[in-house]
């Protein structure tokens, strides 16, 4: 079986995620969002909201499950038996970062990335860009999915997105 990973804090998961998800869907049997728990970042959404939002989210997908983890990815992916890391890249930038990353994995426990150019739609969206537009009163509608998008407006001015 081809199984892969799409690890991120996903706080909140943008329509640019969904997309790297479902391609990779596409090209693997089983694809396994994890939700990285880091106590010392501060979080728009907790680990409990941010899993329910992602599995509505990913519910179209038979062979997308969502799942969360803490400490090294690849520690993860090896309990999980878990081969591929697959990355979606925006930009040059990213490209940089992750290189670096995917090289570390490597050399740490022989787990594969592949990269998965994000489609030019969402080329410009981030969790961060997303969550800083929603907090000042912006229109969100779109960029995320119909269940984050109410989510964000709960979460920011009592109901309204």
């Amino acid at each position: 079986m081809r199984t892969a990973v799409c690890p991120g804090s996903f706080d909140p998961v943008t329509n640019g995620h969904l997309d790297v998800f479902g391609r990779a869907a596409a090209m693997y049997d089983e694809v396994t969002v994890a939700v990285l728990s880091n106590s010392t970042k501060s979080a728009l959404f907790t680990i409990d909201e941010r899993i329910a939002l992602l599995r509505e989210a990913v519910a179209p997908w038979a062979n997308i499950k969502v799942a969360t983890f803490q400490g090294l990815l690849v520690e993860f992916c090896q309990k999980n038996e878990i081969g591929v890391i697959v990355k979606g890249l925006r930009a040059v930038s990213d490209f940089d970062y992750e290189l670096q990353m995917a090289q570390m994995n490597y050399r740490l426990a022989k787990v594969e990335t592949a990269f998965i150019a994000t489609n030019p739609e969402y080329g410009y969206l981030s969790s961060s860009l997303i969550k800083e537009i929603s907090r000042n009163g912006g229109d969100v509608s779109g960029l995320v999915p119909d269940n984050v998008l109410q989510a964000l407006g709960e979460r920011h001015n009592g109901g309204k997105s």
